[in-house]
């Protein structure tokens, strides 16, 4: 039995709770296209899910090398969307963790800014009218500058906190 939800976040990590938490329901993600999950039935709690930013897209060569080696440690590339991978593995084998340590979880909230940045920017200025003449139309691009740069300054905290715990720890 399959279903689909129509669902948008702007949080990774949200989606991941929320994934994590429809597979302990029984549905297990099988398939995403943006703000499309498709979920089959299956047995509650099989699988725990993650997501992550690539550092290409998933037909590069050194992506696809990287999940050949995910799929060889026993983690299923089930969809992916850009440089958005969903990836899966069976509870019973362990936990589940891609970010093994602080420098890389920072690395992996540099890489997200650093993809949504242009595309804040670009609406910043298109809203501002300063690529072109402003429009009362230009206030949706005001908001949607404005939504892109909410999760940034949430990834941006979140590096600035880990940063300090690592100096703590020095």
């Amino acid at each position: 039995m399959k279903k689909r939800v129509f669902k948008c976040f702007t949080n990774y990590e949200k989606e991941e709770i929320w994934l994590n938490q429809m597979a302990a329901q029984g549905w297990h993600c099988v398939d995403y296209f943006p703000c499309r999950y498709t979920f089959e039935k299956g047995e509650p709690g099989e699988y725990t899910y993650r997501i992550q930013l690539l550092d290409q897209v998933p037909t590069h060569v050194e992506s696809a090398a990287y999940l050949e080696f995910l799929e060889e440690a026993g983690i299923q590339a089930v969809a992916s969307s850009m440089r958005w991978v969903y990836l899966r593995k069976k509870t019973a084998d362990g936990p589940f963790e891609i970010f093994s340590d602080r420098e890389s979880r920072i690395a992996h909230y540099r890489r997200i800014i650093y993809m949504l940045l242009p595309l804040g920017l670009v609406n910043l200025l298109f809203g501002l009218g300063i690529l072109g003449r402003w429009e009362p139309i230009n206030i949706f691009n005001l908001g949607g500058a404005v939504l892109l740069a909410m999760p940034m300054v949430g990834y941006y905290r979140r590096i600035q906190a880990l940063e300090k715990e690592g100096q703590i720890r020095e």
